[in-house]
């Protein structure tokens, strides 16, 4: 009897579960099929048995009826194109097969100058000011993360209400209460500190208290049996909505072109459910239609605005699919707040998204020591740097360590975006004793190197597949009295004298 592997994902996270992505390595013939399915939305794919059980078939698909509840009903001369799916298959293993999708991310991806420059960006919110913040107490850390060297200062979610916000959002207007003077000077005190100034948006929402929640008729919002479909105290808008589209494009112009801002941190914090029933066959029909009508909306905004940058952000990484990010040219990963497994996750996101788009969290606590701050800032520096916490707080060589991190980092970013992702120890998991992650550009590699908890201080990293090792230098941090590091042609070995230790390495190779 044929059995299958099944992977869904239903609603508007497109990766509430599972990245839209998959491997498949044949150890005995040493090939690899890799996958990933390019939909903001829901998606299906299975692996099934076919015939006696020797041959294996593999379903790639968006929304299908059975697991996601779509179905469409088309007339005579109508057409439907599905969705997207890419697939590779090669001699290799899956380290071969995630480069190759990795090339093939970048070729379908917007031009743009953000993923050739990573810049340094510094956002208000991780092990920060979490969603409060006002002009006395970001003007601190607009100081601090300009001496570090950050490039762009985003203030995050908090900005448009002077208290409780989550239910009433919608509006996108800055509080008086926590910027008296007005949000626009401010933003005009990060641009004379020379960075480039964001605001975090949810553009997709409007809270149930909001004002314009009652203002607004139903075909506005996404609807179900008859009633506005509400998910954590917020309605859902519909883009295939002519008049949603407008409002969004006045939001963003206000932003753009009244406050000045060249970032925008679109966050998604709530999902659909399975979808909508206005003008749509079913359900899993109409959250497929406002899919597509947000990517379009997107890409007039980007035609519109070429340099401004839009942050992919879905509670963290909740929705890194190439619909989205085939636009977008940087996504946040995570919003996990415990570094050391921070360190995990930074790890394996060059996986699913390229290093260049993949941004990770490097947040110094206020009261931590020198290797705490180390371990944050190797999370990020071999993908996008997203810095916070309360920069200001964080006193004397601890500082120094952040700003030597940035400054080492901005000496090799500009080959991120050309190399590929490397996992000599493998892929890891969540608190794994030690791991690694890398990327090797012609006959260099920069190879991060994780010990979180682990009983043994000595852990060696293969590198025979890469070539025949020449010589390694640690550059990151310049001054070290916890570690040390042997190599030979094949292998670097490494001794970590403590637990929640990191370290960065360049590595060169025969030519």
């Amino acid at each position: 009897v044929p059995k299958r592997i099944s992977v869904n994902n239903n609603s508007s996270w497109s990766c509430s579960e599972y990245s839209p992505n998959g491997i498949l390595t044949n150890t005995v013939t040493k090939q690899s099929a890799i996958w990933q399915i390019e939909n903001n939305g829901a998606w299906h794919y299975e692996l099934t048995d076919i015939g006696k059980g020797n041959l294996l078939a593999i379903r790639l698909s968006g929304p299908e009826e059975l697991d996601n509840h779509w179905w469409k009903n088309l007339k005579v001369g109508e057409s439907f194109t599905t969705v997207t799916a890419a697939f590779g298959q090669l001699h290799g293993d899956y380290e071969d097969a995630i480069g190759e999708m990795t090339k093939y991310r970048r070729l379908i991806r917007r031009d743009n100058e953000d993923d050739k420059k990573l810049a340094v960006i510094f956002n208000d919110y991780m092990n920060g000011l979490a969603g409060n913040p006002t002009t006395d107490t970001e003007i601190p850390l607009i100081d601090a993360a300009n001496k570090v060297g950050c490039e762009y200062f985003v203030i995050d979610c908090g900005w448009y209400a002077p208290g409780y916000w989550w239910d009433s959002v919608g509006e996108w207007k800055p509080s008086a209460e926590r910027f008296p003077d007005g949000i626009e000077k401010l933003i005009q005190y990060i641009r004379n500190k020379d960075m480039i100034p964001g605001l975090w948006l949810e553009i997709e929402v409007v809270g149930i208290n909001s004002p314009l929640a009652d203002q607004l008729p139903d075909s506005w919002f996404f609807t179900r049996h008859g009633k506005r479909v509400i998910d954590a105290d917020r309605y859902h808008l519909d883009f295939t909505n002519p008049e949603v589209q407008d409002f969004a494009n006045g939001v963003v112009k206000r932003l753009v072109e009244e406050y000045d801002v060249g970032y925008i941190k679109m966050d998604y914090n709530i999902t659909t459910g399975i979808g909508t029933e206005q003008n749509a066959d079913s359900f899993g029909d109409g959250l497929l239609n406002h899919n597509r009508a947000y990517l379009d909306w997107l890409d007039a905004i980007f035609a519109k605005y070429p340099d401004l940058v839009i942050e992919n952000c879905g509670s963290g990484g909740m929705r890194h699919d190439y619909a989205m990010l085939e636009r977008h040219s940087i996504q946040s990963m995570t919003d996990q707040t415990d570094y050391v497994r921070n360190g995990n996750i930074a790890a394996v996101g060059a996986s699913v998204v390229t290093p260049e788009q993949c941004a990770i969290w490097s947040y110094p606590l206020q009261d931590g020591d020198d290797e705490e701050v180390i371990f944050n800032m190797v999370n990020s520096m071999l993908l996008r740097i997203h810095q916070s916490g309360y920069l200001n707080k964080v006193k004397g060589h601890r500082l120094e360590l952040v700003t030597e991190g940035i400054k080492t980092y901005k000496t090799y970013r500009h080959q991120i975006s050309t190399g590929l992702p490397i996992w000599p120890s493998g892929l890891s998991q969540l608190d794994d004793p030690w791991f690694s992650y890398g990327f090797k550009n012609k006959n260099e590699i920069y190879l991060a190197v994780w010990r979180g908890i682990s009983q043994d201080d000595n852990y060696t990293v293969p590198l025979v597949k890469y070539g025949k090792v020449e010589r390694v230098e640690q550059i990151y941090p310049q001054v070290d009295t916890n570690t040390s590091f042997d190599f030979d042609d094949e292998t670097l070995s490494l001794s970590f004298s403590k637990n929640k230790v990191a370290r960065l390495y360049r590595v060169g190779l025969e030519k």
